[in-house]
């Protein structure tokens, strides 16, 4: 199969949607490949502006990630952390030492007026990345799960509460007042593919597709486009995260078939893994094409050859195939 031979777009967050921006990034120019990631996961933490999904993409493809946890600084310290601590701040969220700079930065050039995406150009710049990453929007917009112990932002139920209370709503607050990057925005024009990563479905990709007249983009047939989504649960697990957890607690389907189904009116192609062979054609009653395939992640060679059977899947599509 010959591969795609236009411009996709990745919509990530998360450690799934980074590993498999990295295999594009290995095939494709970077005129060809625009990364949208999720800033509904933001925070002020230490009087700094963490973005935990802009930075797990960052240091992915920058090569300098901590393999073991996905997120992170391989080889990273935490010194400021522990003298945080001593002097009385709350240290339940990490953050490295070499991390805590990327954040300074960014906070500082922030107050200096400049946008969200020109701060993350300019660290994609210092780190030697040329495939654009751009956040989903230079507002705010903060991703807030309604449980019964009371509304919880992002990092507080993922990483503080460690998942575990039960969400009964999740909210994407200031989202209606927002608008999609300029970078979003300019990268759909004439895009041949647009992928959504295997991320949380709600969490993740789920602010992107919130923002203003991005689902209604993508929802409109257009014969010279492809999209495609990768599912985030495989066996009904998710890969990492909570995604099956809040899945089944907001009285979705925890399974491959529960994310088809929310990805169905933006969706041609969807792609599971072998061990879901038996959902296929409950995907295919849905109106999506259906492709199982080995989709876990555990190596670089496993990156790439997702993303290159993406490419000969959307390039397959357009061409009749």
């Amino acid at each position: 199969m010959a591969l795609l031979g236009g411009k996709v777009v990745a919509l990530a967050g998360g450690v799934g949607g980074a590993k498999l921006a990295l295999g594009f990034a290995r095939l494709l120019p970077p005129e060809r490949l625009t990364i949208v990631v999720n800033t509904g996961d933001d925070e002020t933490f230490h009087g700094l502006h963490v973005s935990p999904d802009l930075d797990t993409m960052l240091y992915t493809l920058a090569g300098i990630s901590n393999g073991e946890t996905g997120w992170g600084i391989a080889g990273e310290t935490f010194h400021a952390l522990g003298m945080l601590g001593r002097y009385g701040a709350d240290t339940w969220f990490n953050l490295g030492d070499r991390d805590l700079a990327t954040h300074i930065r960014r906070t500082q050039r922030l107050s200096e007026g400049a946008s969200l995406s020109e701060v993350t150009s300019e660290l994609c710049r210092s780190l030697g990345i040329e495939h654009p990453i751009v956040p989903m929007s230079d507002q705010q917009v903060r991703t807030y799960l309604k449980t019964g112990d009371g509304d919880l932002a992002m990092q507080e139920y993922f990483v503080g509460r460690r998942s575990e209370p039960v969400v009964n709503c999740v909210e994407y607050r200031g989202v209606a007042e927002s608008s999609p990057s300029g970078g979003f925005a300019r990268s759909l024009d004439g895009a041949e593919m647009i992928v959504l990563c295997p991320s949380n479905p709600l969490l993740s990709t789920g602010p992107i597709l919130s923002l203003p007249g991005i689902r209604e983009r993508l929802s409109e047939k257009n014969p010279g486009r492809c999209r495609i989504a990768v599912s985030p649960i495989i066996g009904g697990e998710a890969v990492k995260g909570p995604a099956a957890k809040i899945m089944s607690e907001l009285g979705h389907e925890a399974s491959c078939l529960g994310v088809a189904k929310m990805y169905g009116d933006i969706c041609d192609l969807f792609l599971m893994d072998e061990v879901d062979r038996d959902r296929a054609p409950a995907v295919a009653e849905l109106g999506i094409e259906p492709v199982v395939a080995p989709i876990l992640m555990h190596t670089e060679e496993d990156k790439i050859a997702l993303a290159k059977l993406i490419l000969e899947l959307g390039g397959s599509f357009l061409n009749g195939g």
